[in-house]
């Protein structure tokens, strides 16, 4: 029991500890394997995971998340503007592969059980699916990175993501150099965790 608690609080957004050594077989697979245990709404399975290796498709990517970045960057000023200049935001490069995780909203359909009342459960269940991985690849010793900088039409049109069919994450995954005892946005000031007790309503809110 504890060894899970201890993944949960060891797991880290990684930007700029990846080493880039391969990722073997196996091991990959048996992340992915976690990922695909997750629960989803009626039984569906909405996700589908794309392994993303070749160079010019992640430097395409790359070059699109710092065009986003700097469209970010010009809605800052003052400390705030220089605070994020100092943040790294993504490793599509430095990492071994990247996953790019994607929701099918017809998977299971047309009537797909528990969904009719809430329409993104689906879409919850995609992320259900990405915590599996990002917890089974920090138990593997494996760093992994959400980039949340990009446009989704960019992303469908860069691997031929099939219209209807959404991209959610792209993960940056491999073998990193550590995993900071501190999140990189407290590290660099941008924002610090609140405590829980903030959080919790009891009966009402």
């Amino acid at each position: 029991m504890r060894d899970l608690y201890d993944v949960m609080f060891r797991r880290r957004d990684v930007r700029a500890e990846f080493t880039g050594a391969p990722v073997d077989d196996e091991t990959l697979a048996r992340v992915l394997s976690a990922a695909h245990a997750a629960p989803s709404v009626g039984m569906s399975q909405p996700w589908d995971f794309l392994l993303i290796r070749d160079q010019g498709t992640r430097q395409a990517f790359f070059d699109h998340v710092q065009l986003e970045r700097e469209t970010f960057a010009a809605t800052l000023s003052g400390e705030e503007a220089e605070r994020f200049a100092r943040i790294k935001i993504d490793g599509v490069l430095e990492s071994s592969l990247s996953v790019v995780v994607t929701y099918d909203a017809q998977r299971g359909g047309p009537a797909v059980l528990g969904r009719h009342a809430i329409a993104d459960a689906g879409l919850y269940s995609v992320c259900l699916a990405i915590q599996n991985l990002w917890l089974a690849a920090t138990a593997e010793d494996l760093g992994v990175g959400w980039v949340s900088f990009y446009r989704e039409p960019f992303l469908a049109g860069l691997l031929g993501i099939p219209d209807g069919v959404r991209p959610v994450a792209w993960l940056c995954l491999g073998p990193v150099s550590s995993l900071h005892e501190v999140p990189d946005l407290e590290r660099h000031g941008w924002r610090s965790r609140s405590p829980l007790e903030r959080f919790v309503h009891r009966e009402k809110w």
